[in-house]
């Protein structure tokens, strides 16, 4: 099911050691067991062998990269009991109005409806069990680092700066708070196992030219989009980014596929589409891992996104 590449660099002409195509990204850890970015859930993927662990990157009051999936904290952890009367007008509570010390208080769950409180995934792990907490990007990283190095293994990490142009309105720099803890744990170029995602592409923009990353970049699309549904706009992507993280639906509806994969490789982009979920398939396959033998097989993807990093591997 999985191939193996032949040589050093031959992937989109980096120097970085032969992966395996396709990557098992773990989106937001074992998620489909543990609740999402707890070190737990990442434990758990590296243990299922997941070839890359997702952090989606938020920042605290006082400018700490911390992980987790959305700037409000509602739906994953006990803030409202926690800190009732500290919501804004829209009635969420926003990770960027907690310092560090606060947020290290709050309990993570399962994601849940906060309106309803019923878990989103009903046969997932069960909501209010166990002591699960946020922690920092920087946590995190020397926790995969350690790992690694207890295991032998070589497994990356996928960063997201989330909502960039929000932080900055908010009067933090989500981007240079991230590159400072990258560059303060070695990853830095092309030949490091790190991908840094963002739905946005002036940010991409910027991180590759402004704040000089020089490590492989993502253009996250919500499904269709300008850049990616003509030869032209794809090869202008090229000319920034490393690859592109589309939905499923982009790459095949049903069992059809839609050619994107095809044409992003042909300029010379790799493609990790989102996600994969056991729970959560997209129409016409019956398991997980008939979804993912698709994908690979048929689709040629070059990574994907799961929930359930077991089924791949």
């Amino acid at each position: 099911m999985r191939k193996f590449l032949a040589s050093v660099g031959c992937v989109l002409g980096s120097l970085f050691a032969a992966e395996p195509i396709p990557l098992i990204i773990a989106h937001r850890g074992a998620s489909g067991y543990l609740p999402e970015h707890t070190l737990a859930a990442k434990a758990l993927a590296y243990a299922q062998g997941a070839d890359y662990l997702e952090q989606d990157v938020v920042l605290s009051k006082d400018g700490v990269p911390v992980v987790q999936h959305d700037v409000t904290l509602d739906s994953t952890t006990d803030v409202a009991t926690r800190f009732p009367g500290r919501q804004r007008a829209d009635g969420s509570f926003y990770a960027i109005d907690f310092t560090w010390a606060e947020l290290r208080q709050l309990r993570v769950v399962e994601r849940f409806h906060p309106k309803t409180g019923k878990a989103v995934y009903p046969r997932r792990f069960p909501s209010g069990v166990g002591e699960f907490r946020i922690n920092t990007f920087e946590e995190e990283l020397q926790f995969i680092q350690g790992l690694n190095r207890s295991t032998g293994r070589k497994v990356g990490i996928y960063p997201e700066v989330k909502l960039a142009g929000w932080h900055r309105r908010e009067g933090q720099d989500i981007s240079k708070a991230v590159l400072a803890v990258l560059a303060k744990h070695g990853y830095a170029t092309k030949a490091d196992l790190c991908f840094i995602q963002s739905f946005e592409l002036e940010e991409l923009r910027r991180l590759r030219g402004e704040l000089g990353w020089k490590g492989r970049l993502v253009f996250l699309t919500g499904g269709k989009s300008t850049w990616t549904d003509t030869p032209e706009g794809l090869r202008e992507l090229a000319q920034v980014v490393d690859g592109i993280g589309p939905p499923l639906s982009a790459v095949a509806e049903g069992r059809v596929l839609t050619g994107l994969v095809a044409r992003a490789q042909a300029a010379g982009l790799q493609v990790h589409p989102y996600t994969l979920r056991n729970d959560a398939l997209p129409k016409g396959f019956g398991s997980g891992r008939d979804c993912f033998d698709f994908l690979s097989r048929e689709a040629k993807v070059d990574g994907l996104f799961t929930d359930f990093p077991d089924v791949g591997r």
